[in-house]
């Protein structure tokens, strides 16, 4: 079905043209739309959905468990990177996985035997690194004989005791069906003033375990976690195309990994479509998104040859990539995104628009053009969450972010020479550098989800896929572009805060002269 984007992006392909975020704008139209109400549900991949838009790049300096768990709980999702060995990844993806536990219906991470030493617990749950403290005990059999909780591991000073000696008995709990559902659950837990209900089936096996917490939190109505059908957070992870990608996979899936990346700077080679047909055919339930590539014939071999689940975009367009300097290849990222896109628009499968994002309007553009997601690493890199310390550099705090193609990178991992495939004498595709740190990713993607809310209501869509079919462009000129910046002005931090004090309701501020912190977010709405 041909959209209204579709005219111009024919016109540049016309003139043999293509365009980058900053030489475009969209049209503004009619709008009933209120913000608030605007869905930002999009995809990752055919399985993999998203409560915002947002994925955090497969980079070392970017996303590791913590930055995934904060994007999970934000609604998006994050890329576990590959510059770790799978069994480290495998344990990220965990740290994830386990982070959230609404309902568990896998037993086994839960569950203790009842011969094992309260020592040998607690040592398994410091090298797994557990996020829980508390254990369901099962026999031989495994049948419920107890549980034991963080207050039992307290109490009991000689760790040498056998864990059926330290529990609560299974003839003191309180137990539920399987078949129970989660908010006959939350109820039962209410009345009876009980965190933790274990699942329980006839024969007395352990059928899974219900969260008071999670559950607290699942309900809320705020809750924007994006989590799967058992409650736990999604994750992604990158993967490559070796010989050993089938077991690396294995591992993965082993933790429960939602979905896998094969994660390269030329998507459209044998190699990559040979490891996605390899994936798809020993792991057929498992999502696979493949990438990179910026041509439409080169989306549409990874769906139709391959079997991808999503498409990742973007080659060259990353603030640390010198790949288009010193290769002379690529395309730029509109054109790619929106040629992607067209090419694989009947096939169901979503595309991720990767690198180039670089301020707000980016990803609304992104989105406009045709993708269902925005895969950031800069935008991200500066917080808290990401991999690594924050360093002082002439006063200023930073942290240090590189191009999976930098030379730092490439002499680290191999799995970053894989990806650029090159060998141990290797010619760079990328840069080091350092960026201002941000403090919180929340803070980042609260930002970016108010500017995209209002990026949809100019537009006069109230979702992702209304945006897809309304949005139109027009190309700008550099003297456009520097009338759309500020401009004959000289901006101060000041100015705000200058403004608020105009207010005329006095109320609003405190007794020593300062907005109040709940009215100044009433008046700034």
């Amino acid at each position: 079905m041909e959209r209204r984007k579709d005219a111009f992006f024919a016109e540049m392909e016309r003139q043999r043209d293509a365009v980058t975020f900053d030489e475009v704008l969209l049209k503004t139209g009619y709008s009933t739309i209120e913000l608030p109400k605007i869905s930002l549900v999009g995809r990752f991949s055919r399985n993999c959905p998203l409560k915002r838009p947002f994925v955090s790049a497969a980079m070392d300096t970017v996303t590791g468990y913590r930055m995934a768990i904060a994007m999970a709980r934000l609604g998006g999702i994050g890329v576990i990177h590959r510059n770790m060995s799978p069994k480290k990844q495998a344990w990220h993806v965990a740290r994830v996985k386990n982070h959230l536990n609404v309902r568990i219906a896998d037993p086994p991470p839960v569950c203790v035997r009842d011969t094992a030493t309260v020592e040998e617990v607690l040592n398994e749950r410091r090298r797994k690194r557990y996020p829980f403290e508390s254990f369901l005990v099962v026999d031989e059999n495994g049948k419920l004989v107890g549980v034991i909780t963080g207050q039992d591991f307290d109490f009991c000073v000689d760790k040498t005791r056998q864990v059926r000696t330290a529990m609560t008995p299974r003839s003191d709990l309180e137990v539920a069906s399987p078949e129970i559902s989660d908010d006959e659950a939350f109820e039962a837990m209410v009345r009876m003033k009980k965190k933790r209900l274990p699942l329980e089936n006839e024969d007395g096996t352990v059928a899974g375990l219900f969260v008071f917490s999670d559950l607290v939190r699942a309900r809320s109505g705020t809750n924007m976690h994006n989590t799967d059908e058992r409650g736990n957070l999604r994750v992604a992870a990158a993967i490559g195309v070796g010989d050993g990608v089938l077991e690396h996979v294995e591992l993965l899936l082993n933790e429960r990994v939602d979905v896998v990346v094969v994660d390269t700077a030329h998507g459209d080679s044998e190699r990559v479509l040979k490891a996605v047909r390899r994936v798809k055919m020993e792991f057929p339930m498992l999502d696979v998104v493949a990438g990179n590539v910026s041509e439409g014939d080169s989306a549409r071999r990874l769906i139709e040859d391959g079997r991808a689940d999503g498409v990742k975009v973007g080659q060259g367009p990353g603030s640390i990539c010198s790949t288009r300097t010193v290769t002379g290849t690529g395309c730029p990222q509109m054109t790619a995104i929106h040629q992607c896109e067209l090419a694989v628009r009947d096939s169901g499968v979503p595309v991720c628009a990767d690198g180039g994002i670089s301020t707000p309007a980016h990803v609304t553009l992104a989105l406009a053009a045709g993708a269902e997601s925005v895969m950031m690493g800069r935008m991200f890199a500066g917080t808290k969450e990401t991999p690594g310390e924050t360093l002082f550099r002439q006063g200023q705090r930073v942290k240090v972010y590189r191009g999976m193609g930098s030379r730092s990178a490439m002499r680290d991992s191999r799995a970053s020479r894989e990806r650029y495939s090159q060998s141990d004498k290797f010619a760079p595709e990328g840069v080091e550098a350092v960026v201002p740190y941000q403090g919180s990713v929340s803070e980042v993607v609260g930002n970016l989800e108010g500017w995209l809310r209002s990026s949809l209501g100019y537009v006069g869509a109230s979702s992702i896929p209304e945006l897809h079919e309304k949005a139109d462009f027009r190309r700008i000129s550099s003297e456009g572009r520097k009338e759309s910046d500020p401009h004959d002005v000289t901006v101060t931090p000041e100015a705000v805060s200058s403004a608020a004090m105009d207010l005329s309701d006095d109320e609003a501020f405190d007794d020593e002269g300062f907005l109040d912190e709940n009215d100044a977010a009433d008046w700034y709405q």
